[in-house]
């Protein structure tokens, strides 16, 4: 989540929000989010409603929820996913900010 905040104003020039989703209940996760100062949305998923709808996998062995990322638009279409095979299997920010200047060109 660090490499989110640290760019986190370029994602929000480009008409974006980031919402990070998780397994934690809301009293962990609103400390964890006051603690770290976090300037984007937390959302608590400690019933894995979110994770179900977008099809994320869990894996026990791999210590829970793998991670996804997703692109929503504000028309509800998921217009790209990723979904990582490990916990280090993270798109970079440069390459989601590049997906968003495609999708808002129209590409």
């Amino acid at each position: 989540m660090a490499q989110l905040r640290q760019r986190y104003e370029e994602f929000r020039k480009r008409g974006a929000e980031v919402i990070v989703v998780g397994p934690e209940g809301k009293e962990a996760f609103a400390s964890y989010w006051a603690k770290e100062e976090l300037p984007f949305v937390g959302l608590p998923d400690p019933e894995h409603t979110v994770l179900k709808l977008y099809g994320q996998e869990v894996k026990l062995f791999k210590l829970g929820r793998m991670p996804a990322q997703a692109i929503v638009g504000r028309d509800g279409i998921v217009h790209w996913v990723h979904y990582g095979h490990s916990m280090d299997d993270i798109p970079s920010n440069e390459e989601i900010l590049s997906l968003l200047d495609s999708l808002n060109s129209g590409g």
